[in-house]
């Protein structure tokens, strides 16, 4: 009875100190708050269980994080849409360790990836590298998608938005799912934007990842990946019960006719868009800046590796397209924009503890608790100029 008093007594004071607006769901886990009762009733209203399977789609130029959520009729729906705080690097892949790049691609994400102790508020990892990654030399470790709208080669959101991704994240769990797919692309692969990047470096892993992106636009159903001869390959079924390999050439393989055939119609309505946008080259966005490939990813991250180290570099990442900034020692002082980029993707804040020891290649001292796969490490003070430069990045 006393223990239970206390408690009791515990509760109120923090409900008066914490001011008229405090509630017990202010004291809660932030990794146990609950949606908001309005998409709650969104929800219910379209045929969608609390716990139902849910799937993410990321857009980089439109800085936007899509949660789509499965209905009773097994077709995915659009349950909530959020503004990316920022996000680092530029539009292309992510090649190697320390590059800045936030991936682009096919990940999956299963409960071990969930970090509820995240200094970055709330977090998940992406699972980069994935097969495809990997089949293709690529490197890096720790992208996350998680809160306190700071980047060195993650998705950032502000705070409550991520407690509400992760939210949905947590109920779709509990109501079995195994994982969840993260889709991650450039820019909305419109026939005017694929017209806009046709002759950018990375336009035929575009095109590659536009096949995923175009057999859920079809179907409504996150498409089965899987990676083959260093592609990724869509919706396929190996034949004669083989395996697909990463590395290996694809084995002969089959697709549900039905998906051939809307798929064909999606293409050949694409086709003519597509030709369309070219001759009239109206476009009045221009296009953003993006790696340009294997090459500027290195010289990133050898400026990344050394900034790390404590050495004179520039106070920006060299960009292979412009003269490099004059070196001056390094400081604590904050990363402004690089300048090819465009005013809407405004670069984080300096580099944190943790992706400054990983990302850039350094391995993290053994009593150091982010060894064990927990996320950044912000000061307060690293935090809040963070969430400053992502004002100005909206």
């Amino acid at each position: 009875m006393r223990f239970t008093f206390a408690i009791a007594g515990l509760v109120a004071a923090a409900l008066v100190l914490g001011g008229c607006n405090a509630s017990l769901e202010d004291m809660a886990p932030k990794a146990e708050r609950q949606l908001p009762q309005s998409i709650l009733n969104q929800m219910q209203a379209r045929g969608m269980a609390k716990t139902s399977p849910i799937m993410v789609r990321i857009f980089k130029e439109e800085d936007e994080l899509e949660v789509w959520k499965q209905r009773d009729n097994g077709r995915y729906d659009l349950i909530a849409s959020y503004e990316i705080c920022t996000w680092s690097g530029k539009l292309g892949p992510k090649f190697t360790e320390g590059d800045r790049q936030a991936p682009e691609g096919f990940y999956a994400v299963r409960p071990h990836q969930m970090n509820p102790r995240s200094n970055y508020h709330l977090a998940f990892n992406l699972g980069y590298p994935n097969a495809y990654d990997r089949a293709n030399g690529r490197t890096g470790q720790h992208l996350m998608v998680h809160g306190a709208c700071s980047s060195a080669g993650c998705y950032s959101m502000e705070d409550g938005q991520i407690e509400q991704i992760y939210a949905f994240a947590r109920d779709s769990f509990r109501g079995g799912q195994t994982e969840f797919q993260v889709q991650a692309f450039p820019f909305r692969m419109t026939a005017a934007n694929m017209a806009r990047y046709r002759d950018d470096p990375n336009f035929e892993f575009w095109q590659m990842l536009k096949e995923g992106y175009d057999h859920f636009e079809i179907t409504r159903v996150p498409p089965k990946v899987d990676v083959c001869n260093r592609r990724y390959v869509f919706n396929s079924y190996a034949e004669d019960g083989r395996d697909f390999s990463p590395t290996a050439m694809c084995p002969p393989m089959t697709q549900p006719e039905s998906l051939q055939t809307a798929y064909r119609a999606h293409q050949n309505s694409f086709d003519a868009a597509f030709q369309a946008a070219v001759a009239e080259a109206t476009s009045s966005q221009p296009a953003s800046a993006a790696i340009t490939g294997p090459s500027e990813a290195r010289q990133v991250a050898d400026w990344s590796r050394r900034r790390a180290r404590g050495e004179s570099v520039s106070r920006l990442p060299p960009n292979m397209s412009q003269p490099a900034p004059t070196a001056v020692a390094a400081t604590p002082a904050p990363v402004a924009p690089v300048a090819s980029t465009p005013a809407s993707q405004v670069a984080s804040a300096p580099e944190t503890m943790r992706q400054d020891a990983t990302d850039a290649g350094a391995p993290l001292p053994a009593d150091n608790p982010l060894r064990a796969g927990a996320d950044s490490q912000p000061t307060d003070m690293r935090g809040r100029l963070g969430r400053l430069l992502g004002m100005f990045g909206n």
